[in-house]
């Protein structure tokens, strides 16, 4: 039971030395999320929830709640041009004019898919993750096939995805560190013209925006 737990708790593994200021993930939990996290490792411990109960959970937080910053943000680097040479500048920064965010992870960068180039987000040595952005991140990323193989086979685990990348575009896989996280802007999808920023926000995906997937395309069954 116990080892559940260290799934969803920080993640204290024997690469911290690498990072110069050790700083434990915790500090990117808002008091919310703590609390839950907290009562999770309790229930699960005393039997009183099934961990697949759990894992249900966390499927909503991911899922549901979490990507929705982030969404946001994807939306008006769509429909704002001027915002977008911001957030590809200092994402970090950019985030913070809106405003409406707890701090953003101390370096974000956000890097661009175009029609030439698909970039993908990995963390080989731990999970670092965007969570202010992203909600909780996806028990995949966290697991070692992912970690090893995006690097040397991106587009083998893509296509595991279901997502298939034309040979003639470059991909590009980014390493997270506690140091810097990283956001994909997905391709805006064509049949969007004239949308407002709260319907594009409905189309952004999480896996979209770590690289695993593409934005919605209007009109196809979420």
């Amino acid at each position: 039971m116990a080892n559940h737990k260290d799934d969803h708790g920080h993640h204290h593994h024997d690469h911290d030395h690498h990072h110069d200021h050790d700083h434990d993930h915790g500090s990117e939990l808002s008091e919310m999320q703590l609390r839950t996290r907290a009562l999770e490792s309790i229930l699960t411990e005393k039997g009183y929830i099934d961990p697949k109960a759990l894992d249900e959970i966390i499927e909503a937080y991911e899922t549901k709640i979490g990507p929705h910053n982030g969404a946001q943000v994807v939306a008006k680097a769509w429909t704002d041009p001027d915002f977008k040479k911001a957030l590809l500048q200092d994402g970090s920064k950019a985030i913070a004019t809106l405003g409406h965010f707890s701090r953003v992870g101390d370096h974000l960068v956000v890097v661009e898919n175009t029609p030439e180039r698909h970039n993908m987000v990995v963390c080989t040595l731990c999970s670092c993750y965007p969570w202010e952005l992203l909600g909780l991140p996806p028990v995949w990323y966290k697991a070692s096939p992912y970690r090893s193989r995006a690097v040397k086979d991106p587009r083998g685990v893509l296509s595991d995805f279901g997502v298939s990348v034309p040979k003639d575009i470059e991909i590009r896989v980014w390493d997270s560190t506690a140091e810097t996280r990283f956001l994909v802007l997905p391709e805006r999808p064509a049949g969007t013209e004239g949308w407002n920023e709260e319907q594009l926000a409905e189309l952004v995906t999480r896996d979209s925006m770590i690289g695993t997937g593409f934005a919605k395309t209007p009109g196809a069954p979420s």
